[in-house]
């Protein structure tokens, strides 16, 4: 046996990774889903652990690390109509990804806020960041004061796009994170639409962005809030807010290795969850 934590909880898990969840039909479920991802938490709604792998292992979050920007923006209740122009300050400088929004492309800050979420844009974090009261350092000041006051003992923020190897956090403490964003209806909205068209220059047509999370296309998945990320250093990683058998969920899967192992690793946790419900 061996002790984890989640959220308010101290729970005890068996050697298999799963616990009896009160309240929920995912109870004593047996066996492994036999994930890939190196850490994964799945919670039901009351925060019970249905099944936990590594969940206290410190590693590199990368674009998860935008959910915090968002509410970090929200908070701060900064005009959202605002138009934000991107400068040579947001380019990427730690991994150089490239972006469609180029030096001069100004948008709303809404539609920052909708980008960064729903197709991971790093410009688009970065402005966020750059313009907030104080500028970008005074952004991460409010990112990791945000992460203390929701218990994420073990986090820790760098910048506002996750491209930061030393944005860092726990399975357990981006459960908590999930949590505390679900209460966001823009964000909820964002990280959940498939597609949209931004027109961030006067003299062009529309570009068109899409949901990072393929799984959205997906008619077997209810997914009520998602974010992806990837750099080298974090690997492939999920988290997801989601209903599954009339129940509400929580997914949580850190360093996955391969394009494709975060949505394998959701498959194989569903069908494991349905077929001992």
């Amino acid at each position: 046996m061996f002790i984890a934590r989640t959220i308010g909880f101290v729970l005890t898990l068996s050697l298999s990774g799963t616990i009896a969840a009160s309240d929920s039909s995912f109870n004593g479920l047996e066996g492994n889903p036999g994930l890939r991802s190196a850490s994964a938490l799945v919670l039901d709604a009351q925060g019970n652990v249905i099944y936990g792998k590594d969940i206290d292992t410190i590693r590199p979050i990368a674009s998860i690390t935008k959910l915090m920007t968002a509410m970090v923006i929200l908070d701060a209740a900064l005009d959202l109509d605002k138009t934000i122009t991107i400068t040579h300050a947001d380019r990427d400088t730690i991994k150089l990804t490239g972006s469609r929004l180029a030096f001069g492309a100004a948008l709303p800050r809404r539609e920052l806020l909708l980008l960064a979420l729903m197709s991971s844009e790093n410009r688009a974090a970065s402005a966020l960041g750059r313009t907030f009261p104080g500028g970008v350092s005074a952004f991460v000041t409010a990112m990791n004061q945000k992460a203390e006051s929701l218990g994420m003992s073990s986090t820790r923020f760098a910048d506002p796009a996750g491209l930061n190897a030393n944005n860092q956090s726990t399975a357990s403490d981006l459960a908590k994170m999930l949590a505390a964003a679900e209460d966001y209806p823009l964000i909820t909205r964002a990280t959940t639409t498939t597609k949209a068209d931004v027109r961030p220059y006067s003299n062009r047509g529309p570009l068109t962005y899409a949901n990072t999370n393929r799984l959205l296309k997906n008619d077997q998945w209810a997914i009520e809030l998602s974010k992806t990320g990837f750099i080298r250093e974090a690997g492939r990683c999920l988290v997801m807010q989601v209903n599954i058998g009339g129940e509400e969920i929580s997914i949580v899967l850190l360093n996955s290795f391969g394009k494709l192992t975060p949505y394998g690793d959701s498959n194989r946790l569903r069908k494991w969850m349905l077929a001992q419900s």
